[in-house]
């Protein structure tokens, strides 16, 4: 088996396992709790938070522990225009954002805030400060993804960040930091997470809140995490989050032979766009269009050999995406696109079966 949708969800590490089963051993106290047991799962969730930290090279700061990356983005794009909307309305973003940031931003743009949805397409080469440029008097929140989900596409969070404070310091900068986390420096007023894009599990996400910002929660309940997001925090998945993030090795190396071996592959079969830019992308994503075969029926052609990629955002299935569009692909690119996204596991001879797998594909369904 050859698993190469890494971007959709990571097995989870020996690390991240071997804590879970610890934690929900030895560590299974709740952490509001006075006594022992609670006091020891609150040190185990302190320990937590201070990995993530360290990992975003930040000193100060919170971490916010969540259910997922959804609930973190949901948290923070609602809580600042909640807490900021007497001061303005306008939200800047952007087209490609994930349905958890793009769906939130489309509530908010029903209850009457103005949403200013920029496409890559549109500045490429000067993305940072094509967003920057559409900053207005009325601005409160920046809200854009590190990292593409479906292609790779970084876009540079310092210099963003830079640039926004420099037209107006009181401007929220958030970043969407799912897919950048562990891979790629991060900086935000506030950066989401998610445990299982880094080799975790699902159910548990983060995000990062500098000090002295400021939201309003969209949870009530008993006061746990300063009021902020109230509920019994899972320490046996915290732990396994914590294990994840020590473990992630930050030599990315790796994933840049792959990619190019990857690219010289497919360099030798015809009609093959690749869509993932080098030089603007993560080396551990690559998404490309078999022109002639469509997505779902190279996948499945895939799956038949064992070998598991992606159509596009998992969390798009059933829907049809507005990357590509944001992205200037055409309807046959788009249709036809398929994401690789590797892990530290993935090999050379991972890549070279896959080559096979779309040769196969492409003999057997392009017309």
């Amino acid at each position: 088996m050859i698993y190469l949708d890494n971007a959709a969800t990571a097995k989870p590490c020996k690390e991240a396992v071997e804590a879970l089963s610890h934690a929900a051993e030895n560590n299974f106290g709740n952490p509001s709790s006075l006594h022992k047991m609670g006091i020891e799962a609150e040190k185990l969730m302190n320990e937590g938070k201070s990995a993530i930290l360290k990992r975003l090279s930040k000193k100060d700061g919170e971490i916010f522990f969540t259910s997922g990356a959804t609930e973190s983005n949901n948290t923070i794009i609602r809580g600042v225009a909640n807490a900021l909307c007497r001061r303005g309305k306008t939200i800047i973003t952007t087209a490609m954002e994930h349905p958890s940031v793009a769906r939130v931003m489309d509530k908010l743009e029903a209850e009457g805030f103005n949403i200013v949805r920029l496409s890559p397409k549109d500045a490429i080469d000067n993305f940072e400060e094509y967003i920057a440029d559409n900053i207005t008097p009325d601005t409160i929140l920046v809200s854009v993804m590190a990292v593409n989900n479906e292609n790779g596409f970084i876009t540079d969070t310092k210099k963003l960040y830079t640039l926004v404070k420099r037209q107006n310091k009181d401007i929220i900068v958030h970043t969407d930091g799912v897919q950048g986390f562990c891979k790629i420096p991060l900086t935000g007023d506030f950066i989401s997470m998610s445990g299982h894009k880094v080799h975790a599990f699902k159910g548990i996400g983060a995000f990062y809140a500098a000090k002295g910002t400021r939201f309003l929660p969209l949870i009530y309940g008993g006061g746990q995490q300063k009021n902020l997001r109230p509920g019994t925090e899972p320490v046996e998945n915290i732990a396994a989050f914590s294990a994840a993030v020590k473990a992630y090795p930050e030599d990315m190396s790796h994933f840049e032979l792959l990619n190019q071996r990857l690219r010289e592959g497919l360099a030798a079969f015809s009609d093959i766009r690749i869509n993932s830019l080098i030089g603007k992308c993560v080396p551990n994503i690559l998404n490309f269009s078999v022109l002639g075969v469509r997505s779902e029926i190279m996948l499945h052609s895939l799956e038949e050999r064992e070998i598991y990629v992606s159509s596009g955002s998992a969390c798009s299935k059933g829907k049809v995406s507005s990357v590509p569009d944001a992205f200037g692909m055409t309807d046959k690119e788009a249709d036809s696109a398929i994401r690789v996204s590797m892990s530290h596991s993935t090999g050379e001879k991972d890549i070279d079966e896959l080559l096979s797998g779309i040769e196969a594909g492409i003999k057997r369904f392009r017309r």
